[in-house]
């Protein structure tokens, strides 16, 4: 099959090291159209153990500079990273839309969500928070013993490893929030492509590229890589020069690094994202609404299940339904709703052969019965979105209902009272997200739910759907393994740069020898908390 040729042909095919396109010494991979199902040119190189090297050892030339800039030049490089990807414009979406099938809506809102994100962190960077200054100053003449000076600040990590998310070609991929957060902190990072959108990593690359060297940085801060996804990987989360991995996909590769990771001779964390069904729970008041209300709450539900595929980490997969006259009812609307569906591109075949066989296995347990299912759409790609049910039994019994199915299909299971709520909910892995739907009339019940949901998930919605993240200050987007590797922590939102980051102290350092963050007059004018208290002035 000849490659398609119509896309950004001048993409060079090549991994960017250290600011320098780098010919890979091992076979080559496609991008692939998954609308057309056929290869996009250019193919690219994929590099070798030896040349990883030069990148990991890149990033570790590059970490102290890095990690001791000032906030004000730090702050450029994020920003200058998303006026570059703005400026890539056309040229990007285009490139996406070929190696993803996304509809160009969808494309538009990643990139902006990807840009403002970094714009966030370099508001970050310049507030300065992250740094976590306390200082307790010498008490030389408390009693019994005088009290040391001790300057308390956080530092980065060291070059750290992201990997490219399949779903989210931008937001979760070379700039996308892992890569900003580390690059925040001041970390370098050593991006591995995700070998189904190539080229769309190479503009992006290329954009942050372009940014370390327009700030004036050391060229290890940044390195695009493409390479064999175990072999290249495994390396990439074992070399020495590693200090910590961000990684969002499968459970099944996330901790296999887990695993490389833990067995290192210094062990380092590792941040996956991995497996999440998200389960909603429908209380009773929430269907005592009109039949136009119970519409509008079944369409909502399907364009959660069915938006972008459902290929988003956050889809609800399962919907806890009361049943009764009221549950029936919104069933009713739901099938009506998700019947009159058609599929969407999935982003690739893989993935779209990994959603049939797992809506094939789901069907086929004890209990489960189809509630609708739309119609396939205009490509292999694209199959028919599905709704399915099981009674609450079923689902507590057999844990196959407790798997993910990525893509745009979901399990309802319908429920008595409260306590078959509560027993479900011990039943769940952890979760990125749980939702409510209640009125004030179901909050009694509401609030015996809360504190399970607490221990099980990162985010609790109520009356809304939780696709859709958005990027702040306050988001969560974490929760109990599988969810995640690391129940403290987020991957979107400010948060996310503390993972990589360590505390560092010093006691009864000369004024002269203090970083610039510890130092008594405060030059960068960071807020610090001195014994105790917030100090913004120093």
């Amino acid at each position: 099959m000849t490659p398609q040729t119509s896309t950004a042909l001048h993409l060079s095919g090549h991994s960017i090291i250290a600011g320098e396109q780098v010919t890979g010494t091992g076979r080559t991979v496609n991008g692939w159209n998954p609308a057309s199902d056929e290869p996009l040119e250019p193919a690219y190189t994929l590099i070798d153990e030896a040349q990883l090297k030069q990148a990991t050892t890149a990033a570790a030339e590059a970490a102290a500079s890095f990690a001791a800039l000032d906030p004000q030049t730090h702050a450029a490089l994020l920003e200058s990273i998303a006026e570059n990807i703005e400026a890539a414009g056309e040229e990007l979406s285009n490139r996406v839309q070929a190696e993803t099938g996304l509809p160009e809506a969808r494309v538009t809102m990643e990139r902006g969500r990807t840009a403002n994100q970094l714009r966030l962190f370099a508001s970050v960077v310049r507030a300065g928070d992250h740094r976590g200054v306390r200082i307790d100053p010498a008490q030389p003449d408390r009693k019994p013993m005088p009290r040391p000076d001790v300057r308390q600040r956080k530092i980065p990590v060291g070059p750290v490893a992201v990997f490219g998310a399949s779903n989210f070609p931008l937001a979760f991929s070379v700039a996308g929030g892992d890569t900003a957060s580390a690059l925040a902190a001041g970390c370098p990072v050593v991006f591995k492509a995700h070998n189904a959108h190539p080229g769309t990593s190479e503009i992006v690359g290329k954009a942050i590229t372009n940014a370390v060297g327009q700030v004036g940085l050391h060229p290890g801060v940044f390195s695009l890589i493409y390479g064999p996804g175990a072999s290249i990987g495994q390396a990439l989360a074992t070399d020495p020069a590693i200090k910590a991995v961000g990684f969002t996909g499968s459970r099944m590769a996330g901790t296999s690094l887990m695993v490389a990771a833990a067995a290192r001779t210094a062990p380092i964390p590792v941040y996956a994202e991995m497996s999440s069904i998200n389960p909603v729970f429908l209380l009773d008041g929430a269907l005592d609404i009109d039949e136009s209300g119970l519409s509008d709450l079944a369409a909502a539900y399907v364009a959660s299940v069915t938006g972008s595929s459902g290929q988003l980490c956050t889809a609800p997969g399962l919907a806890f339904v009361p049943r009764g006259a009221q549950g029936d009812e919104f069933l009713a609307k739901v099938s009506e709703t998700v019947s009159a569906t058609i599929g969407q591109t999935m982003l690739t075949r893989s993935i779209a052969d990994s959603w049939n066989a797992g809506v094939e296995q789901l069907s086929a347990q004890t209990g489960v019965e189809v509630v609708g299912r739309g119609a396939p759409g205009s490509t292999r790609n694209a199959p028919a979105p599905v709704i399915l049910q099981a009674e609450l039994h079923h689902f507590t019994g057999n844990p196959v209902l407790h798997e993910e199915v990525f893509g745009a299909a979901s399990l309802v299971i319908r429920y008595e009272s409260l306590s078959d709520l509560t027993e479900a909910v011990s039943h769940l892995e952890g979760q990125l997200t749980a939702t409510i739907h209640c009125t004030p009339e179901d909050h009694s019940k509401a609030a015996a739910l809360i504190p399970q949901l607490e221990e099980k998930v990162g985010r609790i919605l109520f009356n809304g759907w939780p696709t859709g993240v958005e990027v702040n200050h306050a988001m969560v987007h974490g929760g109990p393994f599988p969810a995640t590797s690391d129940v403290r922590t987020t991957s979107v939102g400010a948060l996310a740069i503390e993972r990589f980051l360590r505390p560092v102290a010093y006691q009864n350092a000369p004024e002269g020898l203090l970083p610039q963050a510890l130092q008594p007059e405060n030059p960068w004018q960071l807020n610090r908390r001195v014994n105790g208290v917030l100090d913004s002035q120093g």
